[in-house]
């Protein structure tokens, strides 16, 4: 026989039964939707982690204190510390060259007032005046606070856009007052719309210089003594400079004014490169979880198409036995059930790519989990679906094929 034969006579057996076909089909279309959609949410989640962390900022490394050094300790030379930082490392680091900006933050949460509006527990970011370049947000209205304000703890204030629309309801709070917690500031800006960053919502906070936020809103005298400590420095880096410059100079220095040494280090220093790898070998494992979930519905669907083609073979015995009568070879029995689950696998396989788009551009819509399909997924997923269906549609071919024609023929 030749191919088309094989498939026609594989296609009017999927016609002639279609219930049967479509309830052997469901396994693998399961399994290819599981597979497309799998993947979909899987390369949704790492893009969505991507954009948030490069959504803080264009071209930055961030500098942490170790968690591995214990406590604080004043080293005699350069101001510095040991095992933390402190700001008077950020306003150094600020100095090298290919810097283009620094930005220090303190969060803390107040009650936030204006005349008769009120906002209950408002993100508070205490920040350096390097906070819009750093974090690639400008200031629509009026102006940020500038260093002199800081130095001197100046109570002045920037508005998120929604915050100042609570507030004030559409009048220009430019020039206006506040009462944060029981402080009394001066709003003199309001940020341009930025939305949701990293799961914050950067429109509904309100932003005050960081001597401020260390002075008036520490819970207690000791974190008031503590008060230039921080946990994180941002850093812009100027694009005509190598990253790895800029990040070796770092270490130099700050093992310096922490007099350890640069091979051990107190501190990390951490690109946002390197934040995205680290979520992506998180995500890896939850990646390969989906992978053998939908594995398993594959192998689910390749037993049923099995279990069908030896009940279809058993069915048949009498029409095996006629056709090898009249001419049929062992190897035309095998080709003609091998195609029969080959087929039923395919149109399984492309159902089940159509159900997985639709299935992960309708998960996307419905949920708060961003879903991107990726086109090899959809390839994987076929490909996949015929070699389950040439793997497990073999043995059943095979007992088809190594049927005696007599005693086929004498089948009841």
């Amino acid at each position: 026989m030749r191919p088309r034969e094989f498939i026609n006579v594989a296609w009017e057996s999927v016609i002639v039964n279609k219930m049967r076909s479509l309830l052997t089909m469901l396994g693998i279309i399961i399994g290819v939707a599981s597979v497309i959609i799998m993947i979909s949410i899987s390369a949704g989640t790492e893009q969505e982690i991507e954009d948030q962390i490069t959504g803080l900022g264009a071209n930055l490394i961030y500098v942490t204190e170790s968690m591995s050094m214990g406590g604080v300790n004043r080293g005699p030379g350069g101001g510095g510390s040991s095992g933390g930082l402190v700001m008077d490392d950020a306003y150094a680091l600020e100095e090298i060259d290919g810097i283009a900006g620094m930005s220090v933050e303190q969060t803390t949460s107040e009650n936030v007032s204006a005349g008769a509006s009120a906002v209950d527990s408002v993100t508070i970011i205490g920040s350096t005046i390097g906070y819009p370049s750093v974090r690639d947000i400008s200031v629509v209205e009026g102006r940020y606070f500038n260093q002199t304000e800081v130095d001197r703890i100046a109570k002045v204030v920037v508005l998120g856009a929604s915050l100042a629309e609570e507030l004030f309801e559409g009048e220009d709070p430019i020039g206006q007052t506040v009462t944060v917690g029981s402080v009394k500031m001066t709003v003199i800006g309001v940020m341009e719309e930025k939305g949701l960053v990293n799961g914050e919502d950067l429109d509904s906070q309100l932003y005050i210089p960081i001597t401020v936020v260390f002075q008036q809103f520490l819970p207690n005298q000791l974190a008031r003594m503590m008060g230039n400590s921080v946990r994180m420095i941002y850093l812009e880096v100027d694009e005509a400079f190598e990253l790895e410059d800029i990040i070796l100079q770092i270490t130099l220095l700050l093992a310096k004014r922490h007099e350890v040494s640069a091979e051990e280090p107190d501190f990390n220093v951490l690109t946002q490169q390197d934040i995205i790898t680290t979520q992506e070998a998180t995500t890896a494992a939850f990646r390969t979880l989906l992978a053998w979930v939908a594995g398993v519905s594959l192998i689910v669907g390749g037993i049923g198409i099995m279990n069908i083609m030896l009940v279809s073979v058993t069915e048949r015995t009498r029409e095996i036995g006629l056709r090898q009568a009249i001419g049929a070879t062992p190897d035309d029995v095998r080709w003609q059930f091998l195609s029969e689950a080959l087929m039923l696998s395919l149109m399984g396989g492309l159902i089940g790519v159509v159900v997985g788009i639709l299935g992960s551009v309708l998960y996307g819509a419905l949920s708060d989990m961003r879903t991107i399909v990726v086109p090899g997924s959809i390839l994987l997923a076929f490909v996949s679906a015929a070699l389950v269906g040439g793997f497990f549609g073999y043995y059943p071919a095979n007992q088809a094929a190594q049927m005696d024609p007599i005693d086929a023929l004498r089948y009841e």
